[in-house]
């Protein structure tokens, strides 16, 4: 055990904002003894589904792990069920920092769970959005405008870092480098 538990960085934000290519960009770059930990979701969504590296379970398998007390946090989005395993909690308590792709409707469960959650929001223009949802290909014409109408209703919550992704991903990706690295 560590003298001092290590941050959450909870990502969130609208889908399309670019959080999975952002938290591939600092994965890529945080040299290995940064002390900072990225974690995988396990997902109900099949390996090849596109974007995020996550690990795919079936709804059987996610059901078996919940029951026996493999994940530190799940929840259920879009016909899909999403889980953070147990790791996080030794990894916390080990001093290192963890960054998860979280979810902006367990958010409060989430941060009663981990004490040292901070969330960090990534969010882009609404075109930029409706241009990056329709080029990854998982959703229909009706998915994309119900996931703009929500992405418009929601707003950082209170204590959010907020980055800004419409530009180059190197711009946001380095802002994030920084803001993990604690400059």
């Amino acid at each position: 055990m560590a003298d001092k538990p290590g941050t959450l960085w909870y990502v969130i934000g609208p889908s399309g904002a670019g959080k999975d290519s952002l938290l591939a960009y600092a994965r890529d770059r945080l040299p290995a003894g940064a002390g900072v930990m990225f974690s995988h979701r396990y997902i109900t969504r099949p390996a090849g589904a596109g974007g995020e590296n996550h690990v795919a379970l079936s709804a059987e398998e996610f059901s078996a792990r919940e029951a026996n007390g493999c994940f530190a946090l799940c929840w259920r989005r879009h016909g899909l069920a999403y889980g953070l395993g147990v790791e996080l909690d030794l990894w916390l308590g080990q001093g290192l920092d963890v960054v998860v792709n979280g979810s902006r409707s367990s958010l409060a469960l989430a941060a009663a769970h981990f004490p040292t959650l901070r969330p960090l929001w990534i969010t882009a223009s609404r075109e930029t959005l409706a241009a990056r949802l329709a080029g990854r290909g998982r959703e229909s014409a009706d998915d994309i405008d119900r996931r703009l109408r929500e992405a418009g209703g929601f707003a950082p919550p209170p204590g959010s870092e907020v980055l800004w992704n419409d530009g180059e991903l190197a711009e946001a990706g380095e802002r994030l480098l920084a803001l993990l690295a604690g400059r």
